[in-house]
């Protein structure tokens, strides 16, 4: 296994930055968010409403769908932040030396725009 991942020498890896702190907040933001819009469904029902019952039904499901949409963009949100947070760690982790890749013409280069052979 160590012959697959070759750490390439002398490389320093770069210290943890803000990404960690973000991805250390990110539960508690997404409860938060969450919570915060189940707090509003649950405020809607407890407030005096004037119409008959099913203008009353109307307008709390009307409330309740925006409050799932909204928590569905919070999840994306923060989701993606995550998916951000995450490839900023993994790139500054240690680097590797890569797979040799032969070229043809390493010698002697072809001219700029000439077909390679």
């Amino acid at each position: 296994m160590s012959a697959l991942f070759k750490k390439l020498p002398g490389f320093q890896k770069s210290p943890a930055g803000l990404e960690r702190q973000i991805l250390r907040r990110l539960p508690q933001v997404l409860w938060i968010g969450t919570l915060l819009a189940a707090l509003g469904a649950g405020l809607m029902r407890l407030l005096p409403w004037s119409g008959t019952e099913a203008e009353i039904a109307t307008r709390i499901t009307t409330v309740d769908i925006y409050l799932i949409s909204l928590v569905i963009l919070h999840w994306t949100a923060v989701f993606t932040v995550a998916i951000g947070a995450f490839i900023v760690m993994v790139m500054k982790g240690p680097a590797y030396v890569a797979d040799a890749y032969p070229l043809p013409d390493a010698e002697h280069p072809a001219p700029h725009g000439a077909p390679r052979s």
